[in-house]
């Protein structure tokens, strides 16, 4: 019963992983001049996810941007454009109590060993200046990825709002 309880707090904590996030942004630029922004369409073409995902994210961008006091524009400061990484983690976990085991006859436990896997993925966020053309901003979240989410909404919303935390940066 106890290594069965083991097992599933294991599993469970591995389940729980938070986002890890990183931003970059180049320290030259200004970004309080920054007020309108729009896709940039090119780039979220090519993006290998779920139209259903993109709109997700698409959505959360928009609520952050806005949340921010940047508007949506036919002729933007910022072009906003993103992009996806994915990759299999596969973790093993040998586990071996010591002490009496099910046989009093003999010292030692049971072996456990189990090997999970689990989805890793990365968002990209990238902010360009219209104007130049330039990257100015980016930002990266990384965390596990479940297929079968059932409030993929608000999961898809914290990851872009955890990415989104760190922009505007702070001015130098």
């Amino acid at each position: 019963m106890r290594y069965s309880i083991f097992s599933f707090a294991f599993l469970f904590f591995m389940s729980c992983s938070s986002i890890q996030i990183f931003s970059d942004h180049d320290s030259s630029v200004d970004f309080s001049g920054y007020k309108t922004f729009a896709y940039f369409k090119t780039e979220i073409d090519q993006v290998n996810i779920s139209d259903l995902d993109k709109r997700r994210i698409l959505k959360a961008l928009d609520y952050q941007m806005s949340s921010k006091g940047l508007s949506k524009s036919e002729t933007p400061d910022l072009l906003i454009g993103f992009t996806t990484s994915a990759k299999e983690k596969i973790y093993v976990n040998n586990s071996q109590f010591w002490g009496w085991g099910f046989n009093p006859w003999f010292w030692g436990g049971p072996n456990f060993n189990s090997v999970s896997s689990r989805t890793e993925g990365t968002l990209y966020i990238n902010i360009i200046d219209s104007a130049t053309k330039q990257l100015v901003w980016q930002g990266k979240g990384r965390g596990g990825i479940q297929e079968n989410l059932k409030n993929r909404d608000d999961k898809i919303a914290l990851f872009v709002q955890e990415i989104m935390t760190n922009y505007p940066p702070p001015k130098e």
